[in-house]
């Protein structure tokens, strides 16, 4: 077919109507046709997101990761009470669930609101109950609450949602063995949580490149060198090593310097995985067309590695982070659930769920363990990702 006689709806944008007197039988061919079009002239990366945005778990994964970053980024703003204020009115306070539809003498309009309770002490076992009264609390959004500096930097009082009188509480999550409120800490908690896995996969990519690109391109004796540190590394058993090098914390530092340390005691022990997937990639591609011309050309061999073979292994490393951030996740987790990790009044997920260890909790307060449902959701959701990633990671092969 000549350009004269090209049919204009190739040449439409793909999602664009077909002409009106398009034939019914010719339409789809033509829509084939401007498909095959597009696929020709795509690039690389639209590719792969036209290929990951058909896996709808990996999109699922993509909005939840999203919406946990963001919570985690304006914590503040999201919690409506300072996360560590104790109130002794409130020990082991159940959640509180919000309704919508107000219905009183005036009618029925829609109107947040939760039902007050009241706290009360059985006098023969001293027991401390709850019974919902008839009173309401109503809710309004971007209210005035507790002051608080958003970022540490400004101080504020507007939060997402707070009461209509200031001097009402309300708990959504509920309340721990201090009465704090466990909404706002799951909120903080997302953020130590969620950032440390960023942190430790930043640390580990560097060294994961940079170990596995070395030993896939040189070989030889640096290849044995590095081989032999990856196979001691995956040898040693991670919980007890996690264990002894956190348990040598000194409990004394400060909040920002245990941080550090357990992202770094995750991301030391987690680099091995992704050192060999650079690895194998560069022994595979070293011999390849385009890396001989390269080098035939005078091309410098840090040129070679950080201009020509690692961009084309983009798509699998961003595939193998995903997958990793969630095992730094569960590291940090497990360490501070054991009491080895993070210590109060740092505020993270595992070391939310330390307070859910013994009987009292599971039997008074089973509402302790709605952090660890948080690190669910967050460990499927990277994991559904990068399963998106890697099947998007080739898009020709699809």
């Amino acid at each position: 077919m000549s350009n004269s006689a090209k049919d204009p709806a190739l040449d439409a944008p793909h999602g664009t109507a077909l002409p009106a007197d398009t034939p019914v039988h010719d339409a789809p061919a033509i829509a084939a046709e401007r498909d095959m079009d597009r696929v020709a002239i795509a690039s690389q990366a639209q590719l792969t997101w036209w290929a990951f945005r058909r896996h709808k778990l990996a999109m699922a994964g993509l909005w939840v990761i999203g919406l946990l970053y963001l919570l985690s980024l304006f914590a503040e703003f999201v919690a409506p009470a300072d996360p560590t204020r104790q109130n002794r009115r409130a020990i082991y306070h159940p959640p509180q669930m919000i309704h919508f539809i107000d219905s009183t003498e005036d009618g029925t309009r829609i109107r947040p609101y939760v039902w007050k309770m009241d706290r009360q002490r059985d006098p023969q076992s001293l027991k401390i109950t709850y019974v919902q009264t008839e009173e309401k609390i109503y809710l309004t959004l971007f209210g005035k609450g507790e002051d608080y500096k958003f970022w540490g930097l400004w101080d504020a009082q507007r939060h997402l949602f707070a009461t209509v009188e200031p001097r009402e509480k309300f708990f959504l999550f509920g309340a721990d063995r201090l009465g704090r409120d466990m909404f706002s800490r799951v909120i903080y908690g997302t953020r130590i949580s969620m950032s440390i896995g960023l942190v430790g996969v930043a640390i580990s990519l560097v060294l994961g490149i940079a170990l596995g690109g070395l030993s896939g391109y040189y070989g030889g004796r640096v290849d044995m060198v590095i081989q032999r540190l990856i196979e001691f590394v995956l040898s040693l058993p991670t919980i007890p090593i996690w264990l002894a090098l956190a348990a040598a914390l000194p409990p004394s530092w400060p909040i920002y310097q245990q941080y550090f340390v357990i992202t770094l005691i995750v991301s030391l022990v987690g680099w091995t995985e992704l050192g060999r997937v650079v690895r194998g990639r560069f022994l595979a591609m070293k011999n390849d067309d385009f890396v001989i011309a390269a080098r035939l050309d005078g091309a410098s061999e840090r040129r070679i590695i950080f201009r020509h073979m690692l961009p084309s292994l983009t798509s699998h490393i961003i595939a193998s982070l995903t997958l990793a951030i969630p095992l730094m996740i569960l590291a940090e987790t497990g360490l501070s659930f054991l009491g080895l990790g993070l210590q109060p009044p740092a505020i993270s997920w595992g070391v939310l769920l330390k307070e859910a260890q013994n009987i009292v909790s599971i039997s008074q307060a089973p509402w302790l363990f709605i952090p660890g449902g948080f690190v669910v959701i967050a460990v499927l959701a990277f994991n559904f990702l990068g399963d998106g990633m890697r099947d998007a990671a080739d898009p020709y092969a699809q």
